[in-house]
């Protein structure tokens, strides 16, 4: 059974986190898991061992978000709210078309089994998921 990792509903949020937009948590935490979707069902499908070069734009996208989530909850003195939330805004201004080129580097029949599969895959995510790779908040660390 996993631990909640998720702050409680009367936890205050950092100094950080009440100066940004306030939805901007559960966008990065969806944005992570749709890809995080994507590339378990490349896996699943044995797409994982051929990925194109196109897939590494959606790796530092990924990295981007949990690097984004990881501040949020360190709130570390001196970070410049204006450029996180401008570089984070830009990360996310380029999944789609990230995504896009992904796929389309696929041969049909692959493209189309990777499309068919990710709904599923993302249905089986919980919202601790987002925070794999995430110092202190991993929840397959134990």
């Amino acid at each position: 059974m996993r631990k909640s990792l998720h702050r409680s509903a009367t936890a205050r949020p950092s100094l950080l986190e009440g100066a940004l937009p306030p939805d901007f948590r559960s966008r990065l935490e969806a944005a992570r898991l749709d890809l995080r979707a994507l590339f378990r069902a490349a896996d699943q499908l044995g797409i994982a061992h051929d990925l194109p070069d196109e897939i590494q734009q959606l790796f530092e996208l990924d990295a981007d978000f949990a690097e984004a989530l990881h501040v949020m909850d360190l709130a570390p003195a001196g970070i410049d709210v204006r450029d996180m939330l401008r570089d984070t805004e830009a990360s996310f201004a380029r999944v789609a078309a990230s995504r896009a080129e992904f796929l389309d580097s696929l041969d049909g029949p692959a493209r189309k089994r990777l499309e068919a599969r990710v709904p599923a895959v993302r249905a089986t995510l919980i919202p601790q998921d987002a925070y794999i790779d995430i110092p202190g908040r991993d929840p397959s660390a134990g």
